[in-house]
C-alpha cells in the first residue's frame, strides 16, 4: 500500500540470539516500490515470458522482496532467459537437476562423504595421494557414516594410485569444510547440520566440475545466499555456477587475469616495499604477515578501520 511505512528485512534472515553485535540491514521493504510477489507474478505473460525491463526498473527503485529473491535471482544471474516460457524453463530445470545429481554421484563414488549429510574439516589424503591414517582424522571423516574408519582407508587404497586431478580435488575438501563452518555463522539457518552439509556438497561438486578454479577462499560466501534463498540444492548450485561464470577470473590466474590470492600477495609485496616503516612497526607488534589470510587484517589496521 502506498504511504505505508517501510518494513525491515532482518526478520527474514534470523540471527542467533547470542550474536548481539550483528549490524542491521539497511534494506527496507517499501510498499509500492519494492518488487513484491504480486508484482513479480504480474510481470509474466500467460506463456511465462518475463517483462525484464519493467522488472529491473522496479528492482532499481526498491529492491526485491526477500520472499521471492531466489526465483528472481535465477533470472538476474542468467539461469533462464526472460523470453523463455514456463514449459521451457521447467524442461531446463529438470535437465540441470539431473546433471547436478550425476556430478554429485560421481563425487560420492570417489569420496563417500559427499552426499552423506556430513562434511569434513581435516585432510584425508597427503599431497602424493596417500590416505591419512590419523585416527582423529578418520573418526571425523566417518562421523555418522556406516563404514568404519578402516574400511574408508581400504576403500581409498583399493582404487590404486589416485589420479592427480582426484588428489587435487580431495586436498580441497577439508578446506571447504573449514570455510563452511565460518560462513554466515551468525545466522540461525546454519545451526542445522543439513544446511552446512548442503553448502559443502555444492562447493565440493563445483570444485570437481570446474577444475581450473577448484575451490578458493571466498567462494563459500558467494554460495551461501543461494543455499538460503533456494530450497532445492541443484537449483542453488546452478545459480552459484552462473555467478562464478562472472567472477571466476577473480579466483583463477590466467594470462589475462590475476586471481584474488595473487592480487593480495602482490599488494602485500608492494606494501612491504613502499611502506617500510609501517612494515617494521607492524612486525615489531607481531601483527604483520604476508599471508593472504591475514592481509585483510593488516590493511584494516593500516587504514584505521
Amino acid at each position: 500500500m502506498w504511504g505505508a511505512p517501510a518494513e525491515p528485512a532482518d526478520s527474514y534472515y534470523e540471527v542467533r540470539p547470542e550474536c548481539t553485535d550483528v549490524p542491521k540491514t539497511r534494506f527496507k521493504i517499501k510498499p509500492g516500490k519494492t518488487l513484491s510477489a504480486r508484482k513479480w507474478q504480474a510481470a509474466f505473460t500467460p506463456e511465462g515470458q518475463l517483462d525484464i525491463g519493467k522488472t529491473l526498473s522496479r528492482i532499481h527503485r526498491g529492491g526485491i522482496h526477500p520472499s521471492i529473491r531466489g526465483e528472481v535471482w535465477e533470472f538476474l544471474l542468467g539461469c533462464y532467459e526472460p523470453k523463455s516460457t514456463f514449459d521451457e524453463r521447467e524442461e531446463i530445470r529438470q535437465r540441470r537437476r539431473l546433471q547436478y545429481s550425476a556430478w554429485k554421484e560421481e563425487c560420492h563414488q570417489i569420496f563417500p562423504v559427499v552426499g552423506s549429510g556430513k562434511f569434513i574439516t581435516a585432510p584425508v589424503v597427503t599431497e602424493d595421494g596417500q590416505p591419512i591414517q590419523d585416527p582423529l582424522v578418520l573418526q571425523e571423516t566417518n562421523s555418522g557414516i556406516s563404514a568404519s574408519s578402516s574400511k574408508m582407508v581400504k576403500e581409498l587404497l583399493s582404487h590404486g594410485p589416485l589420479d592427480k586431478k582426484v588428489i587435487q580435488w580431495m586436498l580441497t575438501l577439508h578446506q571447504i569444510g573449514l570455510d563452511v563452518i565460518r560462513t554466515d555463522r551468525t545466522l540461525v539457518f546454519y545451526e542445522k547440520q543439513e544446511n552446512l552439509s548442503k553448502l559443502w556438497d555444492i562447493l565440493a561438486v563445483y570444485a570437481w566440475v570446474d577444475r581450473d578454479v577448484g575451490y578458493c577462499q571466498g567462494m563459500s560466501d558467494l554460495c551461501s545466499p543461494m543455499i538460503i534463498l533456494l530450497e532445492n540444492e541443484a537449483d542453488a548450485f546452478w545459480c552459484f555456477e552462473r555467478l562464478m561464470r562472472r567472477l571466476r577470473g577473480n579466483f583463477r590466474c590466467t594470462e589475462s587475469s590475476v586471481g584474488v590470492e595473487t592480487q593480495l600477495s602482490n599488494l602485500a609485496s608492494i606494501t612491504q616495499r613502499h611502506w617500510a616503516e609501517v612494515t617494521i612497526s607492524l612486525r615489531s607488534e607481531c601483527l604483520w604477515s604476508c599471508s593472504v589470510e591475514n592481509f585483510h587484517f593488516v590493511t584494516h589496521y593500516i587504514s584505521g578501520r
